[in-house]
């Protein structure tokens, strides 16, 4: 039976990819930080039967992935996948938040995977077999106000895997970035939250943005199928955009030269909700206030 490793399991994208490999066959060992905590999970494999096994992971301890994946390890030896999914999500402009809160995130979305990428690696290369799925963003690829502390993180995740590929393709390991658009998790609620009260206008419009996509939501589902393929499928295409956005913001930021972009991101709110609903039919204004 083929195992798998998913981390941030208790809620959204990890939550549903959990289920995914347990109902398409997988082992699968579902690590959050307080796996009693994960009453929804719980409660749909037990009803499944599914062969799930919760365990207390906190990726951003050296000492509690260490442990954690030396427990599968000894029970299972080499995994066959890991989705690296664990990631928190900040966003404000950059003046009025904490240096602390670029810290954590960075912490979280890139140590965090690198702690867990180090800990698989050495069995997987003895193997030589194995499938490093990380789950990044399109703001990976795009850097927007308010998102700085984000994007950076998911941009270092993206540098980090294109590397890692370069050095174990030849143990016949796969690595795969995954590049959600909006997605209707609780991240994305949040971000449609934000205030009004800010020197810099970006937060509230950009929440707009995702309030407008939100109310055609794209289910966290249609990412964890797209990963249960790429694992499946033995694909060594790099980087994977998820959900009827993701291209398409891609595609935007690409017809614009860097200059563009930050003029783009800088104009007045009026061209920028004009461009936003004549891009993308959002109309980011429709709910504000």
């Amino acid at each position: 039976m083929k195992s798998v490793i998913i981390t941030g399991a208790n809620r959204g994208i990890g939550l549903d990819t959990a289920l995914a490999f347990a109902r398409g066959g997988y082992k699968v060992y579902a690590t959050m930080r307080n796996p009693q905590g994960a009453t929804a999970l719980n409660k749909i494999n037990e009803d499944e039967s599914l062969n799930m096994t919760m365990m207390a992971m906190d990726v951003n301890s050296d000492e509690s992935v260490q442990n954690c994946i030396d427990q599968i390890h000894k029970e299972n030896g080499a995994v066959d996948v890991i989705v690296n999914n664990a990631g928190i999500e900040r966003h404000g402009a950059i003046e009025e938040m904490d240096l602390s809160v670029f810290k954590d995130v960075m912490e979280t979305n890139y140590f965090g995977v690198i702690r867990c990428v180090k800990a698989v690696l050495p069995l997987m290369r003895e193997k030589k077999s194995g499938c490093i799925l990380n789950v990044a963003s399109v703001s990976g690829k795009i850097s927007s106000s308010p998102l700085a502390p984000y994007a950076a993180s998911k941009f270092a995740l993206e540098a980090f895997s294109e590397a890692l590929a370069q050095e174990i393709k030849s143990f016949n390991i796969r690595v795969g970035i995954i590049e959600p658009g909006i997605i209707n998790t609780d991240m994305a609620n949040d971000i449609q939250d934000a205030s009004p009260n800010s020197l810099y206008p970006q937060s509230f419009r950009f929440g707009g943005m995702f309030r407008a996509s939100l109310e055609h939501p794209t289910s966290p589902t249609l990412v964890a199928d797209t990963i249960l393929d790429i694992a499946e499928s033995g694909t060594r295409k790099l980087r994977h955009p998820v959900g009827p956005e993701a291209q398409p913001f891609l595609d935007w930021r690409a017809s614009m030269n860097d200059e563009q972009w930050v003029d783009w991101n800088a104009a007045s709110d009026e061209e920028w909700y004009n461009a936003v609903q004549e891009s993308f039919g959002l109309d980011a204004r429709a709910k504000v206030k």
